[in-house]
């Protein structure tokens, strides 16, 4: 059973998908990557509407939302209000929470808001804090060849990001740490038309990176100890979001549980969709009780 349709937040309408409304489990909010990217990617997690109600939703300005023009709308802040207003819409007393990379971003904003009924929160791939983010790619990018090195740092010297030069040395990166398929899914590369690269450009900047954006100072990691309900941070052998990093975020969270997917980089969802639904669909259900 599907139900989708618009949400009225502040700056226009959010597109929704809720999969299985009548599943006996809490439901599970889906926050999506970016900033500026969509649902698209994360479908396959609608398999968790097995046990529980499954919500998608396009962030406003991409995916099937309303892409207004007013670019102050672009801060952090709205898209924690836009996911309060969300919840509120579609009746979302208790929920979990799953953010993917900057979804984690979000969520981490919205959980210090401390609102009511978030019965748990997985960070998947997070990027917590901007300065860190930013330092594991500068030691990622030293992995590969030194060619490709030279052409990213020479590109983001010139501001020539959008040439195919720089194009073609960033897709070496995204080999190695943001998807390893190998052919690379045809229906991820369609999906990318669903991005609004204005609104990654505003809040992170020209380049994955070099943070230049409204989220360059974003750090919340002296908050994570106020996070209190069962979180579970995951992330792939590989991935951007560095499992050095990703268990440093776990430590600082009282409680929290740590899971590596060890054949993933960025997505692991796409990479190892079977582990990824077990261990989040294991842990939601641990959760529901508690």
């Amino acid at each position: 059973m599907l139900e989708e349709g618009y949400i009225n937040v502040t700056g226009g309408k959010v597109w929704y998908q809720l999969f299985t409304k009548n599943a006996k489990g809490i439901p599970v909010i889906i926050l999506h990557g970016g900033p500026g990217s969509s649902c698209y990617s994360l479908q396959g997690l609608k398999d968790l509407a097995q046990d529980r109600p499954v919500i998608f939703y396009d962030q406003l300005g991409c995916g099937k939302s309303d892409r207004p023009t007013d670019s102050s709308l672009w801060r952090i802040e709205r898209f924690v209000e836009e996911l309060a207003q969300v919840r509120r819409a579609l009746s979302l007393k208790e929920v979990h929470i799953l953010g993917h990379s900057w979804g984690t971003t979000l969520a981490a904003a919205y959980c210090l808001t401390k609102p009511s009924g978030v019965k748990s929160v997985i960070f998947s791939s997070p990027c917590l804090s901007a300065p860190l983010w930013e330092q594991d790619q500068k030691r990622n990018l030293e992995k590969l060849p030194k060619e490709v090195q030279d052409i990213i740092k020479s590109c983001e010297e010139n501001g020539t990001t959008e040439s195919e030069e720089y194009k073609t040395a960033t897709e070496q990166f995204n080999k190695n740490f943001v998807c390893r398929l190998d052919p690379y899914p045809e229906w991820l590369k369609q999906g990318s038309q669903k991005r609004n690269p204005e609104i990654y450009n505003i809040m992170w900047g020209p380049s994955e990176f070099t943070v230049l954006g409204n989220l360059k100072e974003f750090d919340c990691t002296p908050r994570l100890k106020e996070i209190n309900c069962p979180t579970l941070y995951t992330c792939g052998r590989f991935d951007e979001a560095t499992p050095e990093t990703t268990q440093y975020y776990s430590r600082l969270t009282p409680g929290s549980s740590f899971h590596v997917y060890e054949h993933s980089a960025h997505m692991p969802y796409v990479e190892e969709p079977k582990e990824y639904l077990s261990v989040v669909g294991n842990f939601f259900k641990t959760s529901d009780s508690r």
